[in-house]
């Protein structure tokens, strides 16, 4: 299944204190990406993670984002939901009725 997790970063977080955890943070991901759990990654626009995951289901992904550095400490949380396939296309191919 395909989750989306976006990181909303705790307020008061103070990154300049948390080099390690960062550290830690991104070998935390490179292991994900390498088992293929994180599939896509990206930064948006303030600098907070938005994650593609392939987890069995939503309580997964929770609990896999739960055990990264930054969770952990408590320097982030993510919103997770799932992403199903668009299918406003079928639309278009429903006869006149």
């Amino acid at each position: 299944m395909k989750i989306l997790a976006i990181e909303k970063e705790i307020e008061g977080t103070n990154w300049e204190h948390a080099k390690e955890t960062l550290r830690a943070e991104a070998e935390a991901v490179y292991e994900l990406i390498k088992k293929n759990i994180i599939r896509e990654i990206y930064f948006d626009d303030l600098h907070n993670a938005v994650m593609i995951l392939e987890c069995k289901d939503k309580q997964e992904a929770k609990e896999i984002l739960g055990r990264l550095p930054i969770v952990k400490q408590g320097l982030s949380l993510f919103k997770v939901s799932t992403l199903q396939p668009y299918s406003g296309l079928e639309r278009l191919f429903e006869s006149a009725k």
